[in-house]
């Protein structure tokens, strides 16, 4: 298995919460969770922004970009070939439709700002509110990132 390419980075707000962490663990089931852990690592750890050139990703606005994500984690195993071929796939389909909104930084360093389960809230308004939380803390980040960097 190749080293990660990206460090993925979740966004800390002023009180030290990380929301998307937070949406991971505590509003996703198990299997939707494990899905996103497995695509993280074999997809947007290994391709960075690049994943925009894909099926898995959508570039959103300047410097924010959406993570996506159709498959169960088996299903993902199996198309990446770390499953190998032989072994039996899963019965029935999950449905599964996550979106995870990141910026790229520094070196090679993705940020995770919001997710959501699109499978779940599928409207539009819903899609531009998850977008706009995700502007709203890439801004605030990237203040602070100023902030930081000009007082030191």
């Amino acid at each position: 298995m190749p080293e990660p390419k990206y460090t993925l980075e979740f966004y800390k707000d002023s009180d030290g919460r990380q929301p998307v962490r937070d949406w991971l663990r505590d509003d996703l089931d198990r299997s939707k969770a494990r899905a996103l852990g497995v695509a993280m690592f074999h997809i947007l750890q290994q391709e960075g922004v690049g994943v925009c050139a894909t099926e898995y990703g959508k570039p959103i606005s300047k410097g924010l970009f959406e993570f996506r994500l159709r498959h169960s984690a088996q299903e993902m195993l199996h198309n990446l070939g770390v499953l190998p071929a032989d072994e039996p796939r899963a019965q029935g389909k999950e449905h599964i439709l996550l979106r995870v909104y990141c910026h790229a930084y520094g070196n090679k360093v993705i940020l995770l700002l919001a997710g959501y389960d699109k499978g779940e809230a599928p409207s539009k308004q819903r899609e531009q509110k998850e977008i706009r939380t995700a502007q709203t803390r890439m801004r605030d980040f990237q203040g602070r990132m100023a902030e930081s960097t000009y007082e030191s």
